[in-house]
């Protein structure tokens, strides 16, 4: 296609500033929102200038003008949004986690063969420069060869790490997946699978200590890569607040970097020393990743994540919360 002529469903918080305004791009633009308060789709709609708003995703979907379909509701709806947009012959690009579970993803994947349409999922951070300068980092191998990875996400039930909703769906298995740890683990897997590619096992164990929600609020799970390379992750969302920590050190033959999946500051420790560089994010985070969307839905780039990359990460994540 020429043009991406783009339709967002479900305009909420993160499509304000992470993803929304970085549509607008050459050969892209936003021609329709959908939400189902229709007095907010079309606030949202005037605010961005953007020319139609929709109360029904199905109209949205089908309306000629529209040739590419950005998906960012809570994931119980990517499922049924995505196979809908897919079967009217419009690529997607989807939100993470990609579904709610294994099983919809798989579906996804099965309608993508059937229609022969485009899919990306959103994993922004693999194309963040922060994240790319420590892969490119890793595979100098500056610190020697990866020997193992450890993890630490300790927040406190009402963190600010959290996307602000008004309704509390985060916390809603049914609709989420499951709790804080559905929310943002997908992003530290899938840093991981970026940065160590296959892994051979993984597994994990979990529990609900709080019971403040439905969802377990303390997981910690392993992974062992085709290289074997070891990665320890622990998540809490109940500790107080001055316990709270979140940061993941990888540990070389020659050294160690530690950085913050959801910072922008990095180490470097070698031969005794450690040097700290900050990096500055990308105003609108989703920018790059959308500009490698929009390229390969344009068939001039490979795809910057696909179905089947985001369903490996969804296993690990089911492995790590799987009942006993």
């Amino acid at each position: 296609m020429e043009n991406i002529n783009w339709g967002i469903i479900g305009c909420g918080n993160v499509t304000e500033v992470k993803s929304g305004p970085a549509f607008r791009q050459e050969y892209s633009k936003v021609v329709a929102v959908m939400r189902r308060n229709a007095e907010k789709a079309a606030d949202y709609a005037k605010r961005h200038h953007i020319q139609k708003w929709y109360q029904d995703a199905s109209a949205l979907i089908l309306d000629d003008d529209i040739n590419a379909i950005y998906i960012a509701t809570p994931p119980l709806q990517h499922h049924d949004y995505a196979i809908e947009a897919l079967k009217a012959g419009k690529p997607v690009y989807i939100e993470k986690p990609v579904t709610i579970n294994t099983e919809a993803c798989k579906a996804i994947i099965e309608a993508q063969k059937q229609y022969q349409q485009k899919v990306v999922v959103a994993h922004y951070r693999r194309e963040v420069p922060y994240f790319k300068a420590i892969k490119n980092l890793l595979d100098e191998q500056l610190i020697g060869e990866v020997k193992f990875v450890n993890l630490h996400t300790l927040q406190r039930s009402d963190s600010d790490m959290i996307a602000a909703s008004e309704e509390s769906w985060r916390l809603n298995p049914s609709i989420s997946g499951g709790g804080l740890f559905h929310d943002l683990a997908p992003h530290a897997i899938d840093l991981m699978l970026y940065f160590f590619g296959k892994p051979i096992y993984f597994n994990g164990v979990s529990a609900n200590q709080s019971l403040k929600s439905d969802a377990d609020d303390i997981i910690c799970g392993q992974i062992k890569f085709e290289n074997n390379i070891i990665f320890n992750g622990l998540w809490c969302f109940d500790v107080l607040p001055e316990q709270e920590e979140e940061f993941c050190e990888i540990i070389g033959t020659k050294g160690k970097i530690t950085f913050h999946i959801f910072g922008n500051k990095l180490s470097i420790t070698k031969n005794g020393e450690t040097v700290h560089e900050e990096f500055e994010h990308p105003v609108n985070i989703q920018r790059p990743m959308i500009t490698k969307t929009i390229a390969y839905f344009r068939d001039e780039g490979e795809n910057p994540c696909s179905l089947e990359e985001a369903l490996l990460g969804l296993e690990i994540i089911e492995s790590f919360v799987r009942k006993s």
